[in-house]
Parts: C-alpha cells; sequence; structure tokens
C-alpha cells in the first residue's frame, strides 16, 4: 500500500482523483407549525388522518456546489379538523463533481435527499411531540424507486 505525501509534509492530496459526491453543509430553510385548535384537539379525537409529502429541487450555486432543497409537509385531520400542519424546507450544499450531466442529476434527486431526509423526519417528530400530540415517526423513503419511477413515466409519455 502507497501514500502520496505533497511535499513531505504529511498531508494528503485535497482533491481526490475521480468522481466525488460530497455533503458540504446541512441546513433549515424554513420551519412553520400550525395548531389553530389547540388545546381543544388535544384530546377526544379519532385516529388522525394524515397527508404527507415529499419534493426536493436542486440549482447549482457555484462550479460543482449544489444547493438541494427537501420540502416536506404533514397535515394531519381529525374529525375535519386540522390538528397540525408542518411545513420544513430542509436545504443543503453538496459538492458533486466528475461525473456526467445524467448522472449528477441522478445523484441530486436521490441520493442529496436521502441525505437530508433523516434531519426534516427527526426534526416533524419532535414538532409533533412539542405540540403536544403522540410521537409521529414518518416512514422511510425509497428516493432511488421514485426517481426510477418518474424517468419510467417520462419516458412513457414522450
Amino acid at each position: 500500500m502507497s501514500t502520496e505525501n505533497n511535499g513531505g509534509n504529511g498531508a494528503a492530496d485535497t482533491c481526490p482523483p475521480g468522481p466525488t459526491f460530497e455533503l458540504r453543509l446541512v441546513f433549515l430553510r424554513d420551519l412553520s407549525f400550525e395548531s389553530p385548535h389547540v388545546p381543544g384537539v388535544l384530546f377526544g379525537h379519532d385516529q388522525p388522518e394524515l397527508k404527507f409529502s415529499v419534493e426536493s429541487s436542486h440549482r447549482l450555486r457555484d462550479k460543482d456546489l449544489f444547493e438541494v432543497s427537501l420540502d416536506v409537509t404533514v397535515h394531519a385531520t381529525a374529525a375535519e379538523k386540522s390538528l397540525f400542519i408542518i411545513e420544513v424546507k430542509q436545504g443543503g450544499l453538496f459538492e458533486v463533481r466528475g461525473y456526467p450531466t445524467e448522472e449528477t442529476v441522478a445523484l441530486l434527486r436521490t441520493r442529496a435527499p436521502e441525505a437530508l431526509y433523516p434531519y426534516a423526519r427527526e426534526l416533524v417528530s419532535s414538532l409533533v411531540s412539542r405540540g403536544g400530540f403522540p410521537r409521529l415517526q414518518l416512514r422511510p423513503i425509497n428516493f432511488e424507486a421514485q426517481y426510477a419511477e418518474a424517468q419510467r413515466a417520462s419516458g412513457a409519455s414522450a
């Protein structure tokens, strides 16, 4: 096994050869928690109905640096009353270098949201508990399967 040094100082090369996909920064862009009927809805209601949506988007910020936004919305209702509405916009900066354009887009639509989702998921769980409601754990999401399905659907309609 060989190790490469820069100028004998023991520092490894800072730009490894080959493609790079790396999460550089995680941030919270926006957050909203609304529970308009508290405390009246905290007790004595049926099992709530949950409406859940997740969307992601990305844009180039700088050479090889992409901003990815994961938007999660959870709306709980019972007996036609809104229990709570949560909207989370979780963001991240990803360095993506050395991939063909099509593969870069696939990474930004699958692996990037996959990296951000646990942060948004934990935040939703915490907000629900802090709002006085029973614990809520959002289901895992297979972003690769969703992307593949979207690719099949767009190929079928073309």
